[in-house]
């Protein structure tokens, strides 16, 4: 299934490298959000060497079906509003 980076995840005066937040199509809710909570998520670089980045959805982000995932090492500033895939 496909979804999209929206951004890092960031309070007033930090960003968290490694934490996303993804929004899923369809999704609408928190509870249905909480469904895809524990699943593995990758991110494919756009260009020749197609490095992917291994990841797991760990938990819903405010109550609009955004779920914040946790990924291996950070993703490039160029990966938000990219794809990402959910296995």
């Amino acid at each position: 299934m496909k979804a999209k980076v929206i951004q890092f995840r960031r309070g007033r005066h930090t960003i968290h490298e490694k934490h996303f937040l993804i929004e899923i199509p369809d999704v609408k809710t928190r509870k249905e959000a909480e469904k895809f909570v524990g699943k593995s998520v990758e991110w494919v670089s756009p260009g020749k060497l197609k490095k992917v980045i291994h990841g797991k959805i760990a938990a819903p982000h405010g109550n609009k079906g955004v779920v914040r995932a946790i990924f291996e090492k950070g993703l490039p500033g160029q990966a938000i509003t990219t794809e990402v895939e959910i296995k």
